[in-house]
């Protein structure tokens, strides 16, 4: 599949002005315009969606920071085994931290970092919520409270496990490959 962002054969779509311009913002701002991106491109409403979900979830307004929430995109990437998000959101961690070996640790076992109280709490989470949704109970509800974390936080972190479980499997059914400059990015 040597130069191929997927496995399947789709068209791109004639983009809008303003999608145009978000992927110029995207090379602005990235150098890049994410492989993801250019995966849903043959279908501009679903490339809406796509973008206004992930834009909401890691860029808005939250109790989470945005490492705490590209640690959740990792994590749970890992369970999944998902090479483009762990190309992608890896590199995240590495730079939003500072800490390349950080960035590494959560791609291969995030129990071996050094993270507070609360991130572990809120990985254990996401883990769970990736392994075992149906086992999620009060107490592990109580658990995140007890860690600091609001309701509006909790929300924030199952929506942020969910959307990359939706996502690695979306990558993992067309074989999407992350853009080559994440492997190299925060090192």
């Amino acid at each position: 599949m040597t130069g191929k962002i997927t496995a399947l054969d789709l068209v791109q779509a004639e983009l809008s002005e303003a999608t145009k311009a978000y992927f110029a913002k995207c090379r602005d701002k990235l150098g890049l315009v994410p492989n993801v991106l250019l995966a849903y491109a043959f279908d501009e409403k679903k490339l809406r969606a796509f973008t206004d979900m992930y834009n909401d979830l890691m860029l808005g307004e939250s109790g989470l920071s945005k490492l705490e929430r590209e640690m959740i995109a990792v994590v749970v990437s890992s369970i999944n085994h998902c090479f483009y998000c762990l190309a992608a959101h890896g590199a995240a961690v590495r730079q939003l931290s500072g800490e390349p070996a950080l960035g590494e640790m959560m791609v291969m076992n995030f129990r071996a970092a050094d993270l507070s109280d609360r991130q572990r709490a809120m990985l254990e989470f996401a883990v769970k919520l990736t392994e075992e949704p149906a086992k999620i109970v009060e107490a592990d509800r109580a658990a995140l409270r007890q860690a600091g974390f609001s309701d509006r936080d909790i929300w924030d972190i199952a929506s942020t496990a969910a959307f990359f479980n939706m996502s690695n499997r979306v990558a993992a059914a067309v074989d999407m490959r992350p853009n080559p400059e994440y492997h190299a990015m925060a090192r």
